[in-house]
């Protein structure tokens, strides 16, 4: 009896200590977060105190290091988001599709070939992904239009976005693939005893079973393409241009932080301080994207609630 009420008191304490230390976890990982935040808050507010919000927020024209110096981020934002949105547009339906063939068409020998190979994509240096837009793809792109009479700049978002949407594919599709083969296989069996096709069943079993998941990789992928630096910087330039045309150089949010904390300027100038009202606006952003993911996880997953049993 003694020995039972030891080993019972011994096996409470190892609880409470793995809690104890996932608690601390979890605290410092929320404490982090804030960390961050404030950092950033505390500089952009002395930024704001210099310079207009509203005009940070809605003018066009960012041009900081000369005595008139202005501070409208409207276009490097517009450039953010295009790239950002050329970028997904690429990486997408070629990482989803490659994550539905892999999980679904190919067989465990194939699968466990491609994904490898599809994985080293990861392991690229994105600086190599910056050689690649500027001297491989950014050519081909003038070359391509110029075929058709139409002018495209070496640098250009057209050709920023590929590239990044290429890097981005194996997040997307190795995050995509694993969530796909989680959902049961009784779901597809009793699809097909029904006398579904293998693309209706994929349709309207899987893909809506493994949605929450497939929109997880998809923000993880977002999150990428709006921190990348490298490649914006190689292929698509450092001008800020407010401009719907995808073939004219552009720049994002990441750039231009890096350009005004690397600047000769004094770290309380409007030039180095206009960092971190990027940063957080850009963090903003972020936080409003993992919010409504959230919000789509959950009205899937309690829609769906019945096949993720």
């Amino acid at each position: 009896m003694k020995a039972f009420e030891s080993k019972k008191r011994h096996n409470e304490l190892k609880e409470q200590i793995i809690k104890f230390f996932l608690i601390t976890a979890a605290t410092v990982s929320i404490l982090t977060t804030f960390g961050v935040l404030f950092s950033i808050l505390f500089e952009a507010i002395e930024f704001f105190q210099m310079r207009s919000f509203w005009y940070f927020l809605t003018g066009t024209e960012w041009s900081p290091g000369v005595p008139d110096s202005k501070f409208g981020a409207l276009p490097i934002f517009a450039g953010t988001f295009m790239i950002t949105f050329i970028a997904m547009a690429v990486a997408l339906p070629i990482g989803l599709g490659s994550a539905i063939f892999m999980s679904e068409y190919a067989s465990p020998k194939l699968r466990n070939q491609l994904k490898p190979l599809l994985e080293i994509l990861a392991g690229i240096p994105t600086v190599v992904y910056g050689f690649f837009a500027a001297i491989t793809v950014a050519p081909f792109i003038v070359k391509f239009f110029a075929f058709f009479g139409i002018h495209a700049s070496f640098n250009s978002a057209l050709a920023s976005g590929v590239v990044m949407g290429i890097m981005i594919i194996p997040v997307i599709s190795s995050l995509s693939d694993d969530v796909i083969q989680a959902v049961p296989d009784s779901q597809r069996k009793a699809s097909l005893a029904l006398g579904m096709t293998m693309s209706e069943t994929i349709k309207a079993i899987v893909l809506p079973s493994a949605l929450p998941g497939i929109i997880s990789a998809t923000l993880l992928g977002l999150s990428k393409a709006l921190g990348e630096t490298m490649i914006v910087v190689m292929a698509a330039g450092l001008r800020p241009n407010l401009s719907w045309n995808f073939l004219e150089d552009m720049t994002t949010v990441t750039v231009r932080i890096v350009d005004a904390l690397v600047g000769d300027h004094e770290f309380d100038s409007p030039d180095t301080l206009s960092a971190f009202a990027l940063g957080l606006v850009l963090f903003i952003v972020t936080l409003i994207l993992n919010v409504v993911s959230v919000a789509l996880i959950r009205k899937f997953k309690e829609k769906y609630k019945i096949n993720t049993l």
